[in-house]
């Protein structure tokens, strides 16, 4: 449906913080667009927070400083909040609200498109698959994106979250089809913008769009930024036929936002102080992910989050693990440790790996040597927790060989630099050889076609000590 045209009015009756509060008002509704123009000229830009009877309250992106209630006159414009849409934001850096922060001009697309997006049929989704390489071992070997899949990175404060996000948008492949990544970054630091948008000069021209929300931008820009990046991605993807990666960090910060401006609102907070409708509101953003019937492209989602207190329950990892496909969840010891990226094995799956992992996908034994390295990982976690009990003096040779095996899986195959690529078959390569330091006869969930081609007689496992 069209907007109406806007409405104007100079009636604003109070300022209170960031909000005006605007009577007289008719035909105004919840998040309509707002420009605020004051009489030196300058314009700045909100959106409806409320709107009853004819009283609407308006939060100013830009802030309130140096605004009264005189000489200010705020134009409705009629509708949602609309961004253009097309290839002409390929390469390009814009804030939270599609406005360039790269020096360009304003981007120039086919036809303006609400940033809330438009529904996909359910009917016309297809089951997400075919993989989309990140370079990142843990990911493609063990936690597979799929093209369509939402794959959440689950993370908490001092742990280098950030910097595997933008490895993975700087690395992320597809063979032989068109690709683009789609980054929204909200609520970070400066420094972390700056080394981020370095990071992402590595990909190659044209094929990135950066929506970059820092910590000192205006509040209500981290709620539209993953939304303009959104259907900016949906365009290129479900349009022009492109398989579109979209990395979204800090999904916490973002929550953040809601929950304050829900605070502005004076709605009933619920669990922690969160809104009622923040699973819906979630579901708003994660579920635009997904391929289409006919279509040539796919739309994937890697959120980002962190975990205050590391609680894997708090609302935003919790109600996000009931959306998502999967989580890849980082580990603090590992960080101490000193092994990069801190990947949690047992904590971290990817379930729709089966779709786009193994015979015809990628490469026959992909599966089988990854259900192996879970099956290892967790024998030798069992055995390191009985090493905490009873000593390590105490334990078999057997045993003691899947402590040497788990030194190995993280130094070997997990631990990679930050700015290290590697491909599949070296990432599958290094999963044989860390599984073939314990002997053949501990590697029972793989065939025995795929022993005979991959194990590793000089990685130290083949004789192995008895049990």
């Amino acid at each position: 449906m069209s907007p109406r045209a806007p409405l104007e009015y100079s009636s604003v009756t109070s300022i209170d913080g960031p909000l005006l509060v605007v009577e007289g008002v008719r035909d105004v509704g919840w998040d309509e667009v707002v420009a605020i123009r004051l009489d030196s000229g300058e314009t700045r830009h909100g959106v409806v927070l409320e709107a009853s009877g004819h009283v609407a309250v308006v939060q100013v992106f830009e802030g309130t400083t140096g605004l009264g209630l005189d000489g200010v006159r705020v134009s409705f414009g009629g509708g949602p909040m609309r961004v253009p849409v097309g290839a002409a934001w390929l390469g390009r850096v814009c804030d939270g609200r599609g406005e360039p922060l790269d020096g360009g001009p304003s981007v120039l697309g086919t036809e303006l498109r609400p940033i809330g997006g438009r529904p996909i049929n359910p009917a016309e989704r297809v089951t997400p698959g075919d993989p989309i390489l990140t370079g990142v071992s843990v990911v493609d070997g063990l936690a597979t994106l799929v093209r369509g899949q939402k794959l959440p990175i689950f993370s908490a404060g001092g742990l280098p979250h950030l910097e595997l996000a933008a490895q993975i948008a700087a690395q992320a492949t597809v063979r032989d089809e068109p690709f683009a990544v789609v980054f929204a970054a909200m609520g970070v630091t400066n420094a972390d913008a700056s080394t981020m948008r370095e990071r992402l000069e590595l990909r190659e021209e044209g094929d990135l769009v950066l929506v970059l929300n820092t910590a000192d931008d205006p509040l209500v820009e981290r709620i539209t930024a993953p939304r303009v990046a959104l259907t900016v991605a949906e365009h290129l993807a479900f349009d022009l036929g492109r398989h579109v990666l979209v990395v979204m960090a800090d999904m916490t910060s973002y929550c953040e936002a809601v929950r304050e401006v829900s605070a502005s609102r004076g709605e009933i907070p619920s669990r922690r102080g969160y809104p009622g409708y923040l699973y819906s509101d979630l579901a708003s953003i994660y579920e635009r992910a997904g391929r289409i019937r006919g279509g040539a492209g796919s739309l994937t989602q890697v959120p980002v989050l962190t975990m205050p207190g590391g609680d894997i329950t708090h609302p935003v990892p919790d109600l996000t693990g009931y959306i998502t496909e999967g989580q890849v969840v980082l580990s603090h010891e590992l960080h101490v440790r000193g092994v990069y990226p801190p990947f949690d094995p047992l904590r971290s799956l990817s379930r729709l790996q089966r779709l786009g992992a193994g015979r015809g996908k990628t490469r026959d034994d992909h599966l089988e040597v990854s259900a192996q390295l879970y099956a290892l990982v967790a024998e030798a976690r069992r055995v390191a927790d009985l090493a905490e009990v009873v000593g390590a003096d105490a334990l078999s040779a057997a045993e003691l060989a899947f402590l040497r095996f788990v030194e190995a899986f993280e130094a070997n195959f997990v631990h990679q630099g930050i700015e290290e690529e590697r491909s599949l078959e070296a990432t599958l390569d290094r999963a044989w050889r860390v599984a073939s330091t314990l002997p053949r006869r501990e590697l029972t969930m793989v065939s025995t076609e795929a022993l005979e081609a991959h194990y590793v007689e000089d990685a130290g496992g083949s004789e192995g000590p008895s049990g």
